[in-house]
């Protein structure tokens, strides 16, 4: 048996006049949002803002410090066996679960975590991050497809009341980075029992173990997160409440907002950046944001169920032919479209593959520079030349068989909070540029306006869409992470059903390329290879377009974003947890000085951690 030893390290940073040392010792930090979340059930939900609100309500088995170094917990310390198949958590003693009116319901324990996976493989409960997790545990897809029915037989199991195990199906060297996903989240087996179907309807229906409490749930109203005050780790929380408003015209109104001192932080839009910078008292107000490992694409949607009058069934004939799309990848201005969300610095964010830079490595070397990857990361897809060759190829082995112009229904979400930032621009400036270009005897872009409450579900799940806009984030350090969206099971652009590339064993072939890779457990060179043939076959077929990475942009806040936990992947860095609210906002000169040292000591805290 392996024990794992984590070593933690805490580096002050301390400059001298900087605004992230003036602190409030008592705080409450507000915001405005326009997306509402749809559902508190943390055990279902992927979507960013919903297991975003649940991380800061409950906890996992480990964290991350601001350095991304993994951390102790709900379990105290933990072990791997020598064959890297049963990994063990022991469960810190003591934390309790408390409802939403801080009341002791009962204390945390293994069997806790125990009763969340098997309601998450209960396929009649629709958890969308159950084959994150019956993708490595023993015995879970099959429990999950009904093939047993004998939860026991799954690799999940409470030894005792502290002592958790998992054994997983084959060797996976990048489990450890998984449990901070919403699927390994813990849930109180009797307290599921008691509320049934009503599990995360509002914040009376779930309960609490982690640094806040949802005390006021009142959807389009606000929400308002205060302090756990009997937290295990409460010295640790330093903002006492955190409350956030419902504004429809948020992302217009937030800017303002900050200058009035009615909010703490705020999404300042490309819009008026500009005017921003030119303002000496304004510009002193804003900062950059760090990129983030999520990663944005154009999809080609292969299963259009959109309404008649925008012809799914000639988009259907003309999104199946490779030409077709491909003159639409090369002839999309990556750098024109990202300088609406980016305007000083486009390039920081744009990014030729799905995986991002920086994301694994293999000895050094980074996975996009592995295999065919190697000769599209650095390659601009943007050519004129080659978006008209491919437009005329396509005309002509259509011809009489699609209609032109070929109608692209290009929604877009109003909101420009986030990594959305700019979207209403940008799909203006595409829809221009690729007409222009290709001509609209060609491609008729049509754009369309959506609400961002239940954006997702009614435009990307819905098939509403013929090219959009997409976004996905990590969910554990290896790139098989990033493969998920186009899977069979995925709810992004469908490519399995893509004609043509069909295999003798009734799969496409790139199911059968992620399958190959993802049945290679042991050799890790090999598997990362495999991993990027698969990707580069995704993107030279032109599937999708890769676009960028996310983060990025300006904001105007009170936070310190070197305080905040950081990880690529699960759900750590949504945590308010380690943070203060600083008198005044950050500049960006201060936020580039401490880029600087925190790209250092992340460096040195990471070779130290291993």
């Amino acid at each position: 048996m392996k024990k794992i030893i984590i070593i933690t390290i805490v580096i002050a940073i301390v400059l001298s006049g900087c605004a992230s040392t003036n602190v409030k010792d008592k705080s409450e930090y507000r915001w405005v949002y326009s997306g509402e979340v749809t559902t508190l059930n943390y055990l279902v939900t992927t979507l960013t803002n919903e297991f975003g609100l649940a991380a800061n309500l409950v906890d996992t088995l480990i964290d991350y410090d601001s350095y991304g170094v993994p951390k102790p917990a709900l379990a105290t310390e933990w072990s791997v066996s020598d064959d890297n198949l049963v990994w063990t958590f022991k469960i810190r003693e003591g934390v309790k679960w408390y409802t939403h009116d801080l009341k002791e319901y009962a204390e945390v324990t293994a069997q806790d975590f125990v009763d969340a996976m098997e309601y998450i493989l209960n396929p009649s409960n629709e958890s969308r991050s159950a084959n994150i997790a019956y993708g490595v545990l023993k015995n879970a897809e099959s429990y999950y497809n009904g093939d047993i029915t004998d939860f026991k037989q799954v690799g999940v199991k409470a030894k005792d009341k502290y002592t958790l195990e998992y054994t997983l199906e084959m060797p996976v060297p990048y489990f450890l980075s998984m449990i901070t996903y919403v699927c390994f989240f813990p849930v109180n087996g009797k307290f599921l029992a008691e509320v049934g179907e009503d599990f995360g309807t509002d914040n009376t229906k779930i309960l609490y173990n982690g640094a806040y409490i949802l005390e006021t749930f009142e959807p389009q109203n606000r929400r308002v997160l205060v302090k756990n005050d009997k937290y295990w780790d409460n010295d640790n929380v330093h903002i006492e409440r955190l409350v956030a408003t419902y504004n429809s015209e948020a992302d217009t109104l937030g800017p303002e907002l900050f200058v009035r001192g009615e909010v703490d932080t705020t999404t300042i839009p490309s819009t008026i950046l500009d005017e921003w910078m030119n303002d000496p008292e304004r510009a002193k107000l804003i900062r950059p944001n760090r990129t983030v490992y999520y990663s944005y694409f154009y999809a080609f949607n292969f299963d259009p169920l959109f309404p008649e009058e925008y012809e799914p069934d000639n988009w259907k004939v003309a999104v199946n032919n490779v030409n077709f799309r491909k003159a639409i990848f090369h002839g999309l201005d990556k750098k024109a479209a990202m300088i609406t969300a980016e305007p000083y610095d486009p390039e920081k964010r744009l990014h030729n593959t799905i995986t991002p830079k920086g994301f694994v490595d293999l000895n050094g070397i980074d996975y996009t520079q592995l295999g065919p990857l190697g000769n599209i990361v650095d390659v601009d897809t943007f050519n004129e030349k080659k978006a008209i060759e491919y437009r005329d190829k396509a005309m002509e082995v259509l011809e009489g068989i699609a209609t032109f112009p070929v109608k692209v229904l290009m929604p877009y979400n109003t909101s420009s909070s986030g990594g959305t930032a700019g979207w209403t621009n940008r799909a203006q400036v595409i829809e221009q540029q690729l007409e222009n270009l290709l001509g609209k005897d060609f491609i008729d872009v049509i754009i369309e306006a959506k609400p961002p409450t239940g954006f997702l579900q009614d435009v990307r799940r819905a098939g509403q869409f013929a090219l959009l806009e997409c976004n996905w984030g990590p969910d554990y350090a290896d790139p098989e992470t990033y493969t998920d969206p186009f899977i069979p099971s995925g709810t992004y652009n469908k490519p399995h059903l893509a004609e043509g590339y069909m295999e003798p064993n009734g799969k496409t072939k790139y199911e059968n390329m992620i399958e190959t890779a993802k049945s290679e457990r042991v050799d890790i060179e090999k598997r990362l290879n495999l991993f990027s043939e698969a990707e580069a076959f995704l993107i030279n077929e032109a599937f999708v377009i890769p676009y960028g990475v996310g983060g990025g942009g300006y904001v105007a806040s009170k936070l310190n974003p070197f305080e905040s936990a950081y990880s690529p992947f699960g759900v750590t860095s949504e945590r308010y947890k380690g943070q203060h609210l600083l008198e005044e906002p950050m500049d960006t000169d201060t936020f580039n000085e401490l880029m600087e040292i925190w790209n250092v000591e992340r460096t040195e805290a990471l070779k130290l951690a291993k």
